[in-house]
């Protein structure tokens, strides 16, 4: 990490740690605009941050740590493919319709934080990507299991922009695998400080070799993911990111299986209290699990692309996503 990163890590660590998971686009959003994080991935030339994708690993990792509840991971993202600095823009992960003469009729679904979104950038349904303005369009507003934003706009005959060479689920794949690492750490931490300060049988419950055994096991699954989101923000931008972005949303969504479970298991019922900092990260980890194509799609787009490159090209495209 070079010196300007770990400046926007102290930044967006005391920002984050401030909003946390009861923040509220109303009243907090304006903090985040202040800040300019939304122009991280925009250019200079165009108003913004300039940065990388590697830069956005540390941002995002770290509102997953802290559980925020806006939208800023999908507003940057918005930004940098749409070059739009001005409004809030969202991703969705749904698209059902038809483009005729430019205009859009149908649904975008899966959007978080629809119902304050300016503009939303959609899987088209001839290929590539569409920027769609919020104009007309019919909210229907839903929640994840993690009680955050997730709505649709129902539209007819609306103005689309296209965006070419864009895959918004790869993309939208590596923005919740970068929050699940940061999530995964801050669990892995919780777990920590409450096995050393619980006590059983009169000594702390981290003094147990099985309850060792099991946070090494969490470590692992954590730090895997770490990995994993490292090496698809350095394909991104390197190159394309197709296998790096399989590889890391498969791997996380195994490690979040079995993370969840042993952060749950060492802390007993505490973990599912309404007070306590465990469970803003767990069911937010559950519903990344599965948006933007979960275990099993990416599975199969991973599997499709090593057999079709066939076991010449296995070790070779294994390697190359993390040089």
């Amino acid at each position: 990490m070079n010196e300007q990163q770990q400046m926007l890590a102290d930044m967006a660590d005391g920002l984050f740690a401030e909003l946390g998971p009861k923040a509220t686009v109303a009243g907090h959003w304006g903090r985040i605009a202040e800040a300019g994080l939304t122009g991280l991935l925009v250019s200079d030339a165009n108003g913004g941050f300039g940065g990388s994708w590697a830069d956005a690993l540390l941002v995002f990792r770290l509102a997953g740590y802290h559980a925020l509840a806006l939208p800023l991971v999908e507003a940057v993202v918005a930004a940098r493919l749409s070059g739009v600095l001005d409004g809030l823009g969202s991703l969705a992960m749904r698209c059902e319709g038809v483009i005729d003469n430019g205009a859009f009729t149908g649904t975008v679904g899966g959007i978080a934080w629809g119902r304050d979104a300016d503009y939303v950038i959609a899987a088209a349904p001839d290929g590539g990507a569409m920027l769609l303005r919020r104009g007309d369009a019919t909210v229907r507003e839903g929640r994840s299991i993690a009680g955050e934003p997730r709505d649709a706009w129902v539209v007819e005959r609306a103005a689309c922009t296209p965006i070419d060479g864009i895959d918004v689920a790869a993309i939208g794949a590596f923005v919740r695998v970068a929050q699940s690492a940061g999530a995964l750490d801050a669990a892995l931490a919780l777990a920590v400080a409450h096995v050393n300060d619980r006590k059983q049988f009169g000594r702390p419950l981290a003094k147990f070799q099985a309850v060792q055994q099991s946070l090494a096991t969490l470590a692992c699954e954590a730090a895997a993911v770490n990995c994993a989101a490292l090496a698809a923000a350095m394909a991104l931008d390197a190159r394309d990111a197709s296998y790096a972005v399989a590889a890391a949303k498969t791997r996380a969504g195994e490690a979040i299986g079995e993370a969840t479970a042993i952060a749950h298991q060492v802390h007993g019922a505490i973990g599912f209290t309404e007070e306590y900092g465990l469970h803003p990260l767990t069911r937010r980890l559950w519903c990344w699990r599965s948006e933007f194509g979960g275990d099993g799609h990416w599975a199969s787009v991973l599997g499709g692309r090593i057999a079709a490159a066939g076991p010449a090209r296995f070790w070779p495209d294994l390697t190359a996503i993390s040089t």
